[in-house]
């Protein structure tokens, strides 16, 4: 049944360049074969545009003044794609199909079967979901919900898919029913982020803004590989190394994306001539002057040997390295640091990093070098036993140079899916900031839950010992986004019941509790029409910028409701008289929502005004400007022990990794071209000195074993592929080798699943 099955492995020599006419013609390619040529150009040129259909794909943000007809990427245009899809499946699909028969599928296959049309409802002891009306399937919901002993034995998960509108209202409904369990799809990716800025800076978010990649005189990218997540991050990379830029690539693998780049667009060069030439010949933009290729988990070690050269330059001519002016009136903590910087040793840096002292040298010169620059990272980073403490490692770095709050200067967290970092300014947390608190109880009359509520980790644990009966998924893939796969699928079915409210068929659908229900939803590129009018939604980049987003394709069914719609219906299912909400009203008029929100989320003052605004505004940003809202107002250094992970003999360190060929767990086909595999997505990459020290060779099919306090974990027929990564470390794809993922590993003080350092080990299968 599965055609992707049927392919072989195919391994061929990296690439040398990124995107480029192949990023074009896979582009296209998805989007006219899915959607047709007249509808699929209508949507490209509608995509990231002002006022138009904002990107279901990443956070990066659109340029502010100078967008293209064509300001999309190859990912963007596959996920236009696989949301316009013209398949459709319905009563007929789910009839031929027994649940068990589908879980036998690839994730691959699921999702190229097309778009759910109704609502469709599995009962406790069938085997095929049926359909069910939108108000039945409430009233189940609600009595489910109702009948809990406990608002606190429900969840209440978020992907970052979901507009800043239905998120709002789906934080406000949850409050009113009783819990603070919002787990998101945060608590698995940039919490770490999220924790270690809060406290250092006062904000979790970036500090920049687009343009001052054009300003800057240095990029450092560490644990990212943008060209596979957040392709269109390469153009202005690019843009920062024709202003003059350098740039320095922290990475286990040489990632062609941060290496040359061949700009997809040609309207993004200064010379309109020059563009298409460059795109037709393949002449690319060399981006990395300089790549460390770390040890897994040596980020810190890195960054600690970066500051201890800075640190005895700054000795040698003092005044010269350190902004003094900075650091004395605007910070706190820097005899802390220094200190830990004297107490470790080279040679404990050089262990853990994996590199020689000559080559953090050679980056720590850079910098000493740029007058101005700007530090990117994402999961490579976040997803670690010490991501915090790392992350607090960079602002240091930043701090001691004075390069936050400046032109050219600043953090750049890259954040994963469209709206994650809007979906957490709406409310959707398992915490509760205290000026939205005091607003939001005002603005709606009631008392919000007084205890935090669980995050993703600890939900699983709830739903799994009993503790949690419902799950309710708004968006997203909870099964197979989250680690320890067999112990999330365990934790779902134990549950009374669970809710998906989705677009498309998927792994966690297959994973149901007693009873589960589907509820299919509009995509961001269709119509939204409430009371006769078409709504607008809104979503937030990582770097703060809220715009509107308007769909123009007519829905893929009648049947399909909106995000917004549907929380408000299942709220007045579940809370009738007890709500102090007008629920229908902003079931019915967007705009409602919004004041609604320009009065409750600080920096949304006249939202509705604001987001109206060709392009839409900016949320309140001061470490921009030099000021950090911290409980002193000063930004802190913040002072860490450097803990190396030991490896154990015969062990490696495993790398989760996503192909270009998908986006989260959306899984668009089998060609991970920019590391030259196709036909197959269980492959494990190892440096050839592992693979005949283990005695293996490439192209064997082996084992691989996670080993953790708790026990060992195991995924099976992984096809040996060797590749240019560091001694001692491999990598496999998410979320094929998620089941290697122990629950119970996070990172300290985030909870964040340590998915990029895994101490596996590998035999023959």
């Amino acid at each position: 049944m599965d055609e992707g099955s049927k392919r072989k492995l195919k391994v061929t020599p990296p690439p040398g360049t990124s995107a480029g006419v192949h990023a074009v013609t896979n582009a296209l390619k998805h989007v006219f074969g899915k959607m047709g040529v007249v509808r699929g150009t209508r949507g490209l040129l509608k995509l990231n545009q002002k006022g138009g259909i904002d990107c279901q794909s990443c956070a990066w943000p659109d340029p502010e003044d100078r967008r293209t007809i064509n300001e999309f990427c190859e990912n963007g245009a596959k996920a236009l794609a696989d949301e316009g899809t013209k398949k459709k499946i319905g009563a007929e699909f789910f009839a031929e199909y027994r649940i068990e028969q589908l879980a036998e599928q690839t994730d691959f296959w699921l999702g190229q079967q097309g778009r759910l049309t109704e609502p469709l409802v599995l009962r406790e002891g069938t085997e095929h979901y049926e359909p069910i009306s939108w108000e039945a399937a409430f009233e189940l919901i609600a009595h489910e919900l109702n009948s809990l002993a406990s608002p606190d034995e429900a969840i209440f998960y978020t992907s970052g898919r979901t507009s800043n509108e239905a998120a709002f209202l789906y934080q406000l409904f949850v409050r009113q029913f009783g819990t603070n369990n919002l787990p998101d799809c945060s608590n698995m990716c940039h919490e770490s982020t999220s924790v270690a800025l809060g406290e250092s800076i006062g904000l979790g978010k970036a500090t920049i803004r687009l343009a001052d990649f054009e300003q800057t005189d240095l990029v450092i990218v560490v644990g990212q590989n943008p060209g596979t997540n957040s392709p269109r991050m390469l153009s202005s990379l690019r843009a920062a190394k024709l202003a003059g830029a350098k740039m320095i690539a922290i990475n286990p693998l040489p990632e062609v994306g941060l290496m040359n780049f061949v700009d997809p667009n040609p309207q993004h060069y200064g010379n309109p001539f020059a563009g298409p030439f460059d795109l037709l010949t393949n002449r690319a933009t060399p981006l990395a002057d300089l790549h460390l290729p770390v040890r897994i988990g040596g980020d810190m070690a890195v960054l600690k040997g970066l500051m201890k050269v800075l640190l005895e330059r700054e000795r040698a001519a003092p005044g010269t390295v350190f902004d003094r002016e900075f650091i004395d009136t605007k910070t706190s903590g820097y005899d802390d640091v220094i200190s830990t910087l004297d107490a470790v040793e080279w040679d404990e840096i050089i262990a853990a990093a994996g590199l020689t002292r000559e080559q953090i040298t050679e980056a720590a010169e850079m910098i000493l070098a740029a007058g101005s620059f700007i530090t990117c990272w994402a999961m490579g980073v976040t997803q670690h036993t010490d991501a915090v403490a790392t992350i607090q490692d960079i602002v240091n770095l930043h701090l001691l140079r004075g390069a936050i709050g400046r032109p050219g200067a600043g953090l750049c967290p890259v954040r994963g899916h469209s709206n994650v970092q809007g979906d957490r300014t709406m409310g959707i947390w398992e915490k509760m900031n205290p000026v939205f608190r005091e607003n939001l109880e005002r603005e709606f009359e009631f008392k919000t839950p007084a205890e935090d509520g669980l995050n993703s980790v600890e939900s699983i644990a709830a739903m799994a010992d009993g503790r949690a009966k419902v799950f309710f998924a708004m968006g997203g893939n909870f099964a197979t986004a989250a680690p320890d796969t067999d112990a999330v699928a365990a934790a779902m079915r134990n549950c009374d019941l669970t809710v998906q409210v989705i677009t498309k068929f998927n792994r966690t659908a297959l994973t149901p509790g007693k009873t589960s229900l589907i509820l299919p939803c509009l995509g961001r590129s269709e119509k939204d029409i409430q009371a006769g009018v078409e709504q607008i939604v809104s979503t937030e980049s990582t770097m703060l910028n809220v715009q509107m987003s308007k769909g123009i394709f007519e829905p893929a069914s009648e049947m399909l409701r909106s995000e917004t719609w549907i929380v408000c219906q299942m709220a007045k299912a579940t809370l009738g008289d007890k709500s102090t909400v007008d629920w229908d009203a902003f079931a019915g008029n967007y705009d409602l929502v919004r004041d609604a929100i320009s009065r409750v989320v600080p920096g949304c003052e006249n939202y509705n005004e604001r987001v109206r605004v060709p392009g839409g505004f900016y949320m309140p940003n001061p470490p921009n400007h030099g000021e950090f809202p911290t409980a002193t107002g000063k930004a802190l250094f913040k002072a860490h022990p450097l803990n190396k992970v030991d490896l154990p003999a015969g062990k490696l360190f495993l790398t989760t990794i996503r192909s270009h060929d998908q986006f989260n767990t959306t899984i668009y086909g089998l060609d991970d071209r920019y590391r030259g595999i196709d036909g197959d997505r269980h492959v494990i990459f190892m440096n050839a000195g592992n693979i005949a020290d283990l005695g293996l060779k490439a192209g064997q099919r082996v084992d691989i074993t996670s080993h953790f306090e708790d026990g060992e974990r195991h995924v099976r027929g992984f096809v040996v592929v060797p590749y240019k990564i560091p001694i001692d470390c491999c990598a496999a794809y998410f979320p094929e080798a998620n089941p290697l993922i122990p629950l119970g590993s996070v990172a300290k003080r985030s909870g964040t699943p340590t998915s990029k350092c895994v101490i596996v080990s590998v035999r023959p299968a």
